[in-house]
């Protein structure tokens, strides 16, 4: 069966999901999971109260046409709503962890005045230990606070899992303290914090029930973040079953201890396995590095590219200005890189390759080789690339003995050296590029 959701004021695009507005049915209790987004519930009382001479607004319900006692009762109602929800359903409650917003005060003269909020709709609870008691809402600050500095507890809870795949989309509009100081990790979940610490995403235990305060997410489409948040929700509903008291296991049934010692056999190979998996995928990584050479586009992302391959022939590289410094036992070098969708290219490289040797001759150090790898054509086969020089680069090279390569013959380079498992290979391609004049053709154009 299906989780049953309804968003309340939350754009959330899912065939699951009912949308309303705060003040409209149905309950709260008449669905597992409820999300809510109160930014825009200051605004009904906002918008029809004026603010009085200290800059509070204020109704009286016996002149004010039935406003402030349709704001109580809803409020009241919506209160009742979420704490069934919570309670006796077990469901799930999410709101976006906002301000409280501008308050209003409901009361005549002959009767002290409610204050409401934006969040004067939540539930509380009151949870104890043997040194702290959370009362939640009652204590509890929503301090304004902006930023996008998400640092992520490592809760392990689904919410948290939610918040990392939106990842770089998150901001938030305020923080969560405890007027007592109230260390909140003794009783609920905090999923996310700022920079300095502040919680600005948490889960609050009701029973079985789960009320979880989130940030923003921007630039997130309705249809994916209903995604996200409907599977956090339905993992989080699967994970709130009542706590096993400490005497349980002393009441065994029949094949509970073999089944346990199984499970217990198999997490231990999964975690020899999962293991094996890290090493071998950082062996792979380590294995294919020099790949994005073939593809990679953009002055920064190619470049890297180019300099991880000649880090892959043995060379020590260092930036220099606009182009590369390589170094090994067989000579030096500056290399320049350019890639591009157009099928003939290099003279931006061309030109700071250049001006780099000719600065360093003026700088009084010896002359360098110069080395131009290009990536012409990108989107192509690198086989079937035609021509990637520029007619003048090729001119150039020759009367200056750079040596030109492209990025696939630089790729083939690397790995039939590393082919050969040796260093004699590596020393030999060294060689091979720093005595190429003009186009390189691999080794019979030594």
């Amino acid at each position: 069966m299906d989780l049953r959701a309804l968003a309340v004021d939350w754009l959330l695009d899912h065939a699951s999901v009912e949308r309303i507005g705060f003040f409209e049915s149905p309950s709260f209790s008449a669905f597992d999971a409820v999300f809510v987004d109160a930014t825009g519930v200051p605004r009904h009382w906002s918008e029809a109260v004026a603010s009085g001479p200290d800059g509070v607004r204020r109704t009286d319900p016996s002149l004010d046409f039935g406003l402030g006692r349709t704001l109580r009762r809803w409020m009241t109602r919506r209160r009742e709503e979420a704490d069934d929800l919570l309670r006796r359903r077990g469901g799930v409650l999410v709101a976006r962890l906002l301000p409280r917003g501008e308050p209003l005060d409901i009361g005549g003269a002959d009767a002290p005045p409610e204050r409401i909020d934006r969040f004067s709709w939540l539930p509380s609870v009151s949870l104890v230990d043997r040194q702290h008691q959370l009362t939640f809402p009652a204590n509890g600050r929503f301090v304004p606070r902006q930023g996008d500095d998400v640092v992520f507890a490592g809760s392990g809870r689904p919410f948290e899992q939610a918040l990392r795949e939106l990842e770089g989309r998150l901001r938030y509009a305020a923080v969560y303290e405890d007027l007592l100081s109230t260390p909140i990790e003794r009783f609920a979940t905090v999923l996310a914090r700022n920079r300095v610490g502040h919680p600005i995403a948490l889960e609050v235990p009701f029973d079985d029930g789960r009320l979880v305060l989130l940030p923003f997410a921007e630039g997130v489409s309705p249809v994916r973040e209903a995604d996200i948040l409907l599977h956090a929700a339905r993992e989080t509903t699967g994970s709130t079953r009542s706590p096993r008291p400490d005497w349980l296991p002393g009441y065994l049934v029949p094949g509970e201890e073999a089944l346990a010692d199984e499970l217990a056999g198999l997490a231990e190979r999964q975690d020899a396995l999962a293991a094996k998996v890290a090493e071998i995928e950082a062996k792979l990584a380590e294995a294919t590095r020099v790949k994005p050479v073939l593809y990679a586009k953009g002055r920064t992302t190619f470049g890297a590219a180019v300099a991880e391959s000649f880090r892959a022939l043995g060379f020590s590289v260092e930036p220099h200005g606009e182009v590369w410094r390589v170094s090994s036992d067989e000579g030096d070098a500056l290399v320049a890189a350019e890639a591009s969708e157009e099928p003939r290219v290099g003279r931006a490289a061309y030109g700071e390759l250049l001006r780099a040797l000719e600065q360093s001759i003026a700088d009084g150090e010896d002359p360098h080789k110069g080395i131009l790898v290009v990536s012409g054509s990108r989107e192509l086969d690198p086989r079937r690339r035609p021509q990637q020089f520029a007619a003048e680069v090729l001119r150039g090279a020759q009367a200056h003995a750079y040596c030109l390569l492209t990025s696939y013959q630089l790729f083939k380079l690397v790995a039939g050296a590393l082919a050969e498992r040796g260093k004699k290979a590596l020393a030999t391609s060294r060689k091979l590029l720093l005595e190429t004049d003009g186009e390189f053709r691999g080794a019979g154009d030594a």
